[in-house]
């Protein structure tokens, strides 16, 4: 066993430079002066004391450093997560109590077994089955819910809690009289500069100095007595090792947020590790190997108080903006974050929860994806509705809901491609050995005596039905011109047990009525299937070809007259038969 595969660090590390240390530094401070508010922010979204946004910020970043395949990628708390782990422990627990607080830790640990367990049986390729367009549109109903949902911290006032978008802001209308006006001038102002240092490009975390403007405001300006709700005590100190609080019952209630967890945040975490390597040419990401990594991470972390974490779009941007080498990046960011639960805690006493709102808001704001939704709309309908159904039972519905409508829509739109494939009719380019589609080329030559069709797509139990419907209303179609099938195989990657008792039974078919069948372009998968169950007997090895014009050469040259003379001799023999008359004894040999 090659250790290098599953602890990739000891790959880089042996050949660490000096020359390296200078981005990986740069890098590091950088995004663990952004992870701080943003930590702290995510771990109030999540429904956890800010300080567990900084728990969460150690030894997940460290662990992953080490076993992860991308060199850049941020581990760390999430807007999305966050969300996610609100909404499914909020079920169960009061935000904020001791309970809660135990079952998001918890929840970490299922999220690193099921991730590490995928990783290790090699099923990352379960995330193909989401589709980009349901994701698209769950993530920007998502961010809406998440956006308003810190409106009573950006406006000072009570609202209940709620995974309704339409129900937040009613709530917030209905109490808009007793909006504090100091918070949401705090509020504002940060998102503001957020923003603008955003646009200007100024190489400070906006949030950073968002965090500083708000400390200060409140701090100099006594607004905690105005009713500014502050942060307050911050716990001094690391982590201290405890075990996850095991209980099978509330096992079972976590296991479809974990699961969902598991999913969304691989995906999140490969999406982003996958664009950014695009970019550097000396290192793969694998996504087994990130699975993992992930799963190792969450299960570290668990043990030292982190909720579920997973690679973040905004940080791993930075981080590789900033100059990151290697994962030595994320070790100096985790090395920050312990040093400032070290000596720094107290600093954050007078930071207004309205400034973590408003770092929150910006974040998950800019997940709205429009764009998409645009481009959708101009080149696939069928996914733009896939989109907006997902985006409004999100909406309407809730986030757990709206993940279960995206699985089950992303299910049903491969079921339904993979059963209805494209298929092609074929015609030949004038004047060419070349035969194309003819509902994209009009002028192609046609023969009505040949039916010449191509299905790209594996044949299996799903799509036969399909492929036998099609051919049998093309038959009719042509009726008693038709002489022979040349079906083009090239585009068919595999083949299962259905479909070739369904392709016996159209050659059947076509010798029942004295049509050829050819086969051309078998790709050697699919000819080794033929041989085994010896339907390439039944299809017979002359008529078996490498390309489509030398099955019409065979058929023009060698069956054409015979299928021809074996028509005749069948309407014969139906018109015997309906004289009362036998056929004769040639045309029995022949039928034979």
């Amino acid at each position: 066993m090659k250790w290098k595969n599953y602890i990739p660090v000891l790959e880089w590390l042996p050949n660490y430079k000096t020359t390296q240390l200078k981005g990986d530094m740069a890098a590091g401070l950088t995004v663990g002066v952004m992870l701080i508010p943003q930590g702290m922010a995510y771990a109030m979204l999540a429904g956890l004391p800010p300080i567990y946004g900084l728990y969460a910020s150690i030894l997940p970043l460290i662990v992953y450093a080490l076993m992860g395949t991308s060199r850049q990628l941020a581990v760390g708390p999430v807007a999305m997560v966050s969300l996610l782990v609100a909404a499914g422990v909020g079920a169960m627990a009061e935000p904020g109590s001791t309970e809660f607080i135990s079952y998001a830790i918890m929840l970490a640990l299922l999220v690193g077994i099921i991730q590490f367990s995928m990783g290790l049986f090699r099923l990352g390729f379960l995330v193909n089955f989401l589709s980009h367009p349901v994701i698209s549109g769950f993530t920007s109903a998502a961010a809406l819910i998440i956006g308003f949902s810190q409106l009573k911290h950006l406006l000072g006032i009570n609202i209940p809690r709620s995974n309704y978008i339409h129900e937040i802001i009613g709530n917030a209308f209905a109490n808009m009289s007793d909006v504090n006006l100091y918070t949401l001038g705090i509020g504002v102002v940060a998102i503001g500069l957020i923003l603008l240092i955003k646009k200007v490009k100024i190489p400070v975390p906006g949030p950073l100095l968002a965090v500083i403007f708000g400390i200060g405001a409140v701090a100099l300006g006594g607004l905690s007595e105005e009713g500014v709700k502050i942060v307050g005590t911050v716990p001094e100190g690391l982590p201290a090792l405890m075990i996850p609080t095991f209980s099978f019952d509330k096992l079972q209630e976590l296991l479809p947020i974990a699961l969902t967890i598991s999913f969304i945040g691989f995906m999140e975490s490969i999406a982003v590790a996958k664009a950014i390597q695009a970019k550097h040419k000396n290192y793969k990401v694998v996504p087994n190997q990130e699975l993992l990594a992930l799963g190792a991470a969450n299960i570290a972390g668990s043990f030292f108080q982190a909720f579920p974490t997973t690679g973040g779009f905004s940080r791993t941007a930075v981080n590789d903006q900033a100059g990151a080498k290697t994962g030595m990046a994320s070790i100096i960011s985790a090395v920050l974050i312990a040093l400032t639960l070290l000596f720094l805690t107290p600093l954050f006493y007078y930071l207004p929860k309205a400034i973590l709102a408003s770092v929150i808001m910006v974040a998950v704001f800019g997940l709205i994806d429009f764009k998409e939704a645009i481009h959708l709309w101009k080149t696939d309908r069928g996914d733009f509705l896939a989109l907006i159904i997902t985006f409004i039972g999100t909406l309407s519905l809730g986030i757990e809901e709206g993940i279960l409508i995206g699985v089950v829509l992303s299910l049903g739109i491969i079921i339904y491609r993979t059963t209805k494939p494209h298929f092609a009719i074929l015609g030949k380019i004038p004047g060419k050995p070349h035969y194309k589609n003819t509902d994209r080329f009009p002028e192609l030559e046609q023969r009505p005596e040949l039916l010449i069709f191509r299905i790209d797509a594996r044949l299996y139990f799903a799509n036969v039905s399909f492929l036998r419907d099609t051919l049998e209303e093309l038959m009719e179609e042509r009726g008693k011109d038709l002489k022979a099938l040349i079906f083009d195989a090239d585009s068919v990657n595999g083949i299962d047990s259905s479909a070739l008792h369904a392709l016996e039974e159209i050659i059947d078919d076509c010798k029942t009525n004295g049509i050829a069948f050819y086969l051309v372009g078998a790709k050697g998968p699919v000819r080794d299937i033929f041989y085994k169950t010896h339907l390439i007997d039944k299809i017979g090895e002359e008529h078996c070809f490498m390309r489509i014009q030398h099955a019409v050469d065979y058929f023009d040259q060698v069956d054409h007259n015979r299928y021809e003379e074996y028509t005749l001799q069948t309407n014969e023999k139906s018109d015997q038969t309906l004289n009362g008359q036998k056929p004769s004894a040639k045309l029995q040999k022949h039928d034979s």
